[in-house]
C-alpha cells in the first residue's frame, strides 16, 4: 500500500471524539462539541460529493440548514448542532475510515490550538472525510497515531478495560541501573496512582544516554516521561512504533496511510499481556 504525505497550506477543524454512523453523531468519550466549516465543505465531509459540486448543489438552492435554504455556499455552518438536508435528504452513510498517521514531534494532536502550532491536521489533505485521533501523543513525542471515523474501535482502544498495548521507543539520559527497570517492570507510584507494570527492554546502553522499548497497556497523561522523572531520568525522545498488533513501520514521519480491514483487526489483537 502506498503511503500518502499530503501536507495542506491551512489548518482545517475537525472533530476529536465522534463519529458518523448513519447520518448519527455518535458521540465517544472526551469529544468536543461544535465543528464549525463552510456549507461547501460541510456536505462534502457528509459524504455528499466533491465540494465543487456541492457548491452547485447549494448556489441551485437544493440545501436547507436547520430547514432554512441556504444559497451561498461561504456560509458557516456547525456539523454537530445543525441539520443539513440536501433535496430534503439526510446525509449518506459514512462508510468506515482510518488512518494510520506518523506524527512528528513538534505536531499538536489536536482540532485547532490556542497557541498557533500546527496540528495532525495540517497533515492531512481538506477533503478527507471527517476522521478525529483515537488518544493523543503530546508535543514532544513521535510516531503512530490513529485517526479514524469508527467510534467504536475508538472507544475499545482507549478504554482502560482493554489493557491495550502501546509499545515506544525511549531515549534517556544515563545508563539505568538494573533496579530502576525493575521498577518500571513492577510499578512505578505517581500522583495519580500506581501504574500498571510494563514491558521494558534495552535497546542500547551507554553512558551518556540509553534507548529502551517500553509496552504500557494504560495510557494517562505524559504517563512514560513521568515514570521515568520518578526514577531521576530525563526523557529526550519517545517514539510509539505499535498499537496492539499493528507497528509504525517505516511509514515516514508527516505520513499517513489507509487501514485495511486486516490491519485494523491488528489493533484490536495482542498477546496476553500482564
Amino acid at each position: 500500500m502506498a503511503f500518502v504525505a499530503f501536507r495542506s497550506a491551512k489548518g482545517r477543524p475537525f472533530a476529536e471524539r465522534k463519529a458518523t454512523l448513519r447520518g448519527e453523531i455518535v458521540k465517544a468519550k472526551g469529544e468536543r462539541p461544535g465543528r464549525r466549516v463552510q456549507l461547501h465543505r460541510a456536505l462534502a465531509k457528509l459524504g455528499w460529493g466533491s465540494r465543487r459540486q456541492a457548491w452547485e448543489w447549494i448556489c441551485a438552492g437544493l440545501v436547507r440548514v436547520d430547514g432554512q435554504r441556504i444559497t451561498d455556499p461561504l456560509t458557516w455552518v456547525d456539523l454537530d448542532r445543525q441539520h443539513i438536508t440536501r433535496s430534503g435528504q439526510e446525509a449518506p452513510a459514512a462508510p468506515p475510515l482510518t488512518l494510520a498517521l506518523h506524527k512528528p514531534r513538534g505536531i499538536v494532536t489536536t482540532r485547532r490550538d490556542e497557541r498557533g502550532r500546527r496540528t495532525v491536521y495540517d497533515l492531512l489533505p481538506a477533503d478527507l472525510p471527517w476522521v478525529f485521533p483515537v488518544g493523543r501523543l503530546d508535543a514532544d513525542s513521535e510516531g503512530l497515531l490513529i485517526l479514524t471515523n469508527d467510534s467504536l474501535l475508538a472507544v475499545y482502544l482507549t478504554d482502560p478495560v482493554h489493557h491495550v498495548p502501546r509499545t515506544y521507543h525511549v531515549t534517556i539520559n544515563g545508563d539505568p541501573t538494573e533496579e530502576q527497570f525493575q521498577s518500571l517492570r513492577d510499578g512505578i507510584e505517581l500522583r495519580d496512582g500506581p501504574t500498571r507494570p510494563a514491558e521494558v527492554s534495552v535497546l542500547h546502553r551507554g553512558e551518556r544516554r540509553s534507548v529502551v522499548r517500553m509496552v504500557l497497556t494504560e495510557g494517562r497523561n505524559r504517563q512514560i516521561r513521568r515514570m521515568w522523572a520518578a526514577l531521576g531520568r530525563r526523557v529526550t525522545r519517545l517514539v510509539r512504533v505499535a498499537i496492539g498488533g499493528l507497528e509504525l513501520g517505516d511509514l515516514p514521519a508527516g505520513a499517513f496511510r489507509e487501514l485495511g480491514a486486516a490491519e485494523r483487526s491488528r489493533l484490536t489483537y495482542h498477546p496476553e499481556t500482564r
